[in-house]
């Protein structure tokens, strides 16, 4: 069988440019997004510009039986998914306003709840199907995308922040169960990233480099890097840990510009 990654909501942005990383190595690249038609596209870029094989797959959160169907027409050909990267999320903001997220005095439960079920159910769902043809292969890398907002909040991101602390716990527990298997299972913890949505937000950014130690927040490269570090050979003895990639805005008590206020 031939060696493939597998990364959700991959058609653009910081997915993208995974896919982009481990398809300059030679992997066969698989990639969902909501859309299959944006996750076809996307596909047949990287194939055209690293001349590997690419398919992209439409993915609705919630569905199991969608996901099934993925790897079985994996399997069908040929392909074995060595590296998942878990990188698709409900972001658990308000879509009509980036710089928003949810009220805690209003946000609906079934809207609170949404977000744990898309990145974590949903996300386990995906796991098990992958980890069921690694432990076959006694060999895999699952590699799941946090936040740094896990350990330091931010505001009316209640579950966002909830849901990425609950994606720590379950890398670190499903490396315990995993590990007997050759499945090593790891998270990196981005901070801001250069996203479109992040552009959008213009003067109500949260975060930018004149807030981190290093002056700078995150390419979509400086990710793609620490997923395929986590996702590779290059970590074969990593497992249980957490690579943490934000320009050391979390390692700060406050950011140095503050010792300018007068």
């Amino acid at each position: 069988m031939k060696k493939a990654v597998l990364i959700t909501g991959a058609q653009k942005g910081t997915g993208f440019g995974i896919a982009r990383r481990f398809a300059s190595e030679g992997y066969a690249v698989f990639i969902t997004s909501r859309s299959g038609e944006a996750a076809a596209q996307s596909a047949e870029a990287l194939s055209k510009e690293f001349g590997v094989f690419a398919r992209g797959f439409a993915c609705t959160p919630g569905n199991e039986e969608q996901v099934k169907e993925i790897f079985r027409e994996i399997d069908s050909l040929d392909f074995f998914v060595e590296t998942l990267v878990l990188n698709a999320a409900n972001m658990g903001f308000d879509p009509k306003d980036p710089a928003a997220g949810q009220n805690f005095w209003t946000v609906s439960t079934e809207e609170f709840g949404a977000v744990f079920q898309t990145n974590l159910v949903w996300n386990f769902t995906i796991v098990r199907q992958a980890a069921l043809r690694m432990r076959e292969q006694k060999k895999g890398a699952v590699v799941f995308l946090s936040s740094n907002t896990a350990y330091r909040a931010i505001p009316n991101r209640a579950a966002y922040c909830a849901s990425k602390g609950g994606i720590n716990a379950l890398s670190r527990a499903l490396a315990v169960d995993l590990g007997p298997f050759g499945i090593r299972v790891n998270a990196v913890l981005p901070g801001t990233i250069k996203t479109e949505r992040w552009r959008a937000m213009g003067s109500k950014q949260i975060v930018n480099g004149n807030l981190t130690p290093i002056g700078d927040i995150s390419d979509f490269e400086d990710i793609a890097n620490a997923c395929y570090f986590l996702g590779s050979d290059l970590s074969k003895n990593v497992t249980g840990t957490e690579l943490i990639v934000d320009g050391g805005m979390s390692c700060q008590l406050y950011p140095q510009v503050l010792n300018e206020r007068k």
